[in-house]
């Protein structure tokens, strides 16, 4: 398998159990992926728009391990939504951190010759993936994930933060955040032009 996939798989499979959940620390500073996205916007959606994931994340947590001790179905039915909406944006968003670098890279390695073989080349790969990810209506997230069955990379999007692996069964690799809050202070309503600038500050290290 790919070594993206391996790292990815063992940070989603840290959800759950008792421990609180916190907001990750970035390895670099706000302001250090300008142009394509303004510190302004990078302290917004770190440490207010995930960090309101996280606590309630740890709300909904808490309120799940009260109904278990107490056999409550119906209220663990209930709390269904509000997990996969804060767990969901706590896990998309800290891969996405993770997918961002100030030091702009190219694929290489096992992750090169997967994106040519399910897509030709890599810029294939960005130009099917950009128009499937600003086509989102709405909020959401477009993917690049790895289906373990087939060995395969493919594209998908999933709508407001429902994580890709729970909703699709693909391993996450890159995500692309299309909430507007991850790019409406720098490109108000143009999508696009934040798609194609996202890639100048990928992570494919």
């Amino acid at each position: 398998t790919l070594k993206w996939a391996s790292r990815s798989a063992a940070l989603f499979s840290a959800y759950g159990g008792a421990k609180k959940h916190e907001l990750p620390t970035l390895t670099y500073d706000y302001a250090s992926l300008e142009p394509a996205t303004s510190a302004e916007t990078m302290e917004l959606h770190h440490s207010k728009h995930h960090n309101t994931y996280v606590t309630n994340l740890n709300v909904t947590l808490e309120k799940m391990d009260s109904a278990l001790s107490s056999s409550d179905i119906s209220a663990l039915i209930g709390l269904q939504g509000a997990l996969r909406f804060n767990g969901g944006g706590h896990l998309n968003h800290t891969l996405f951190w993770e997918n961002l670098s100030p030091n702009s890279s190219v694929p290489s390695g096992d992750l090169e010759s997967a994106i040519k073989e399910s897509f030709g080349d890599f810029e294939k790969l960005k130009t099917e993936m950009s128009a499937k990810t600003v086509a989102v209506q709405g909020s959401g997230w477009g993917w690049l994930g790895y289906n373990k069955s087939t060995g395969r990379l493919e594209i998908a999007t999933c709508a407001n933060q429902d994580p890709l692996e729970a909703t699709t069964g693909l391993a996450p690799l890159l995500g692309i955040d299309v909430w507007e809050h991850a790019y409406y202070v720098d490109y108000r309503n143009v999508r696009p032009d934040y798609v194609k600038n996202i890639w100048d500050v990928i992570n494919w290290e």
